[in-house]
C-alpha cells in the first residue's frame, strides 16, 4: 500500500495545503489547526470493515498485533518501514449490564471501552505510535510535550523506544504521581513550570518553534490519526455495528476531534451507513467547551468558527484570573487546543457537550470500579455525564452507548483511596478498623 497524505488548514478562509513531510503543528499562514488528509480515490481501502478481521490471524506480525496499525489502510500517512509499535491498542470493550441496570438501562445497552490496558496505561499510546512513526519518517531527533500526566508518560515511553530525546513540561503541583513516575522512569527530562497546563502549553509551543523540536501534543495532526483507531476497535468489538452514542471526556479535545474525523472518513468511504452521536463531557472546573457551546452558541458553522467569541471568553478567564480546577487532572484544561476540531466533530456527529461536578465524577468512578474496571477520575466523567443524558431524555435507556475510559486506575490512586477512606459519599467503601483480636475479627467478617 502506497502511503499518501497531505496537510490542510482547517480554517475555511485559509485552506492552505502542505506536503506530509513538512513538520508543522500549526498552519504557517494563519496559525490555525492542521488536518491530515488523504486522496482516498487513489488508495487501496477495504470494501468493508470486516476485512480488517483477517489480520487477527496474523498476530505474530507486530504491526497486525497493534490495535492501531491493524487499521493502517485508514491512516496511510507513512510507509510500513517507519511504523513504530510496542503493542498498543490491546484494549477491551466490556459490556457492563450491572452498571447499566444501576443507571436504568437495558441489558446490552452499555459498553465501556477500557484504554487503561495500553502499554503506558492510557489512550495516549494510540496517538503516540502514530506521532513517533511520523517522527521516524521525517528524521526527528528530539520531542517535547506539555502534560497533565498521561501525555508525558506515553511520550517518554515511545521516545525511549525510538531513541529520541524527550522533554516534558508540567505545571506546578498539577500532575498525579502515578503519571509523573512513568515519565521519570522512562528517562524524560522534566521541567516543572510555575503555572498550569495552559501556561505549559504556551511555553512548549514557543520552545518547539525556536529550537525546532518535534511537538507531540494533540496539536500534532499525525498524533490524532492514531487516536481514530479507538473508534475502529469499538466497531470491531461490536461486530462492525455502529453504536448509538460515543461518550468521551473533554480535556484538550484531541479524542473527540479524532473520533469525529474517523466517522466522517468512514462515512465518506461508505464503510458505515450511519454516524453515532457524540457526547463530550467536561469537568465543571474546566468547562470551556460546554460553556461556549451551550451558553454562548459557538458552532463549527461549516468552518467559519467565531474566533472573536473564543478570544473574548479567554479574555474573561484572564480578567477573573480563572484557572482550571478539578479532581480530574487529565482534563484540567481551560484553553483546549483542539477546540475548533471538536466543534467540527460535534457537527459531524450531531453531538452534545456538558459539564459534571467533581462529586459526580468521583461517585461515577466508584460505580465503575465496583463492576470491575478501575479508571482514573477523568474517565469517569463519561458515566457521570451519561446519568445527565439519561435523566434529560437525550439518551434513551434502550440505546447502545460506548463510554471511553481513558486511563488506568493506578494513574491517580490517591484520589481513589481518599474517596473511599475519607469521604462519606454514596459509594464509599472504607476499611473497617478492628483490634488485633481473632474473635472480634471473626465477628466483623460478613457472611
Amino acid at each position: 500500500m502506497a502511503a499518501q497524505a497531505y496537510q490542510k488548514c482547517i480554517n475555511l478562509r485559509c485552506g492552505a495545503e502542505f506536503d506530509r513531510m513538512e513538520v508543522l503543528f500549526e498552519c504557517p499562514r494563519c496559525g490555525d489547526l492542521l488536518d491530515v488528509r488523504y486522496p482516498w480515490d487513489r488508495l487501496a481501502v477495504p470494501r468493508k470493515l470486516s476485512d480488517f478481521s483477517k489480520k487477527w490471524a496474523q498476530r505474530n506480525n507486530p504491526l497486525n498485533f497493534s490495535g492501531v496499525w491493524r487499521f493502517a489502510e485508514l491512516l496511510p500517512f507513512c510507509e510500513k518501514k517507519y511504523r513504530v509499535t510496542i503493542g498498543e491498542g490491546q484494549t477491551v470493550l466490556q459490556r457492563s449490564d450491572d452498571l447499566a441496570a444501576e443507571l436504568g438501562m437495558r441489558p446490552g445497552a452499555l459498553y465501556l471501552q477500557y484504554e487503561g490496558l495500553n502499554p503506558s496505561g492510557s489512550f495516549k499510546d494510540n496517538g503516540m505510535t502514530a506521532a513517533y512513526s511520523y517522527a521516524k519518517m521525517v528524521g526527528a531527533a528530539a520531542s517535547a510535550c506539555a502534560s497533565t500526566g498521561n501525555t508525558s508518560a506515553s511520550m517518554a515511553l515511545y521516545s525511549h523506544s525510538c531513541g529520541l530525546k524527550a522533554t516534558v513540561f508540567i505545571g506546578e503541583g498539577k500532575i498525579a504521581f502515578g503519571k509523573l513516575s512513568q515519565a521519570m522512569d522512562y528517562g524524560a527530562y522534566t521541567l516543572q513550570i510555575a503555572g498550569d497546563f495552559d501556561d505549559c502549553m504556551r511555553q512548549v509551543q514557543e520552545v518547539c518553534r525556536k529550537l525546532k523540536i518535534y511537538l507531540v501534543n494533540s496539536l500534532n495532526p499525525f498524533r490524532l490519526e492514531g487516536q481514530k483507531t479507538i473508534m475502529f476497535r469499538i466497531l470491531e468489538q461490536l461486530g462492525w455495528e455502529t453504536p448509538d452514542w460515543i461518550i468521551v471526556p473533554g480535556g484538550n479535545l484531541g479524542n473527540s476531534s479524532s473520533f469525529g474525523k474517523a466517522f466522517a472518513e468512514l462515512a465518506e468511504l461508505g464503510l458505515i451507513n450511519r454516524i453515532p452521536r457524540l457526547a463530550v463531557i467536561n469537568a465543571a472546573g474546566a468547562n470551556t467547551l460546554s460553556e461556549l457551546v451551550n451558553e454562548r452558541g459557538l458552532r463549527w458553522n461549516g468552518g467559519n468558527v467565531d474566533q472573536e467569541m473564543i478570544a473574548d471568553y479567554y479574555a474573561e478567564l484572564d480578567s477573573r484570573n480563572n484557572r482550571a480546577n478539578t479532581i480530574a487532572s487529565a482534563i484540567e484544561i481551560s484553553r483546549p487546543v483542539n477546540l475548533k476540531k471538536c466543534l467540527r466533530a460535534l457537527e459531524v456527529c450531531k453531538g452534545v457537550a456538558l459539564a459534571v461536578s467533581d462529586e459526580e465524577i468521583l461517585d461515577a468512578k466508584a460505580q465503575i470500579g465496583k463492576y470491575g474496571l478501575g479508571c482514573e477520575p477523568a474517565s469517569a466523567s463519561t458515566i457521570a455525564g451519561l446519568k445527565h443524558l439519561l435523566a434529560d431524555g437525550i439518551v434513551g435507556p434502550d440505546q447502545r452507548v460506548a463510554c471511553v475510559l481513558t486511563g488506568h486506575l493506578l494513574k491517580d490512586p490517591n484520589v481513589t483511596v481518599n474517596y473511599h477512606s475519607q469521604m462519606a459519599r454514596p459509594f464509599s467503601n472504607p476499611p473497617v478498623q478492628v483490634p488485633n483480636d481473632l474473635d472480634k475479627i471473626i465477628s466483623l467478617i460478613k457472611a
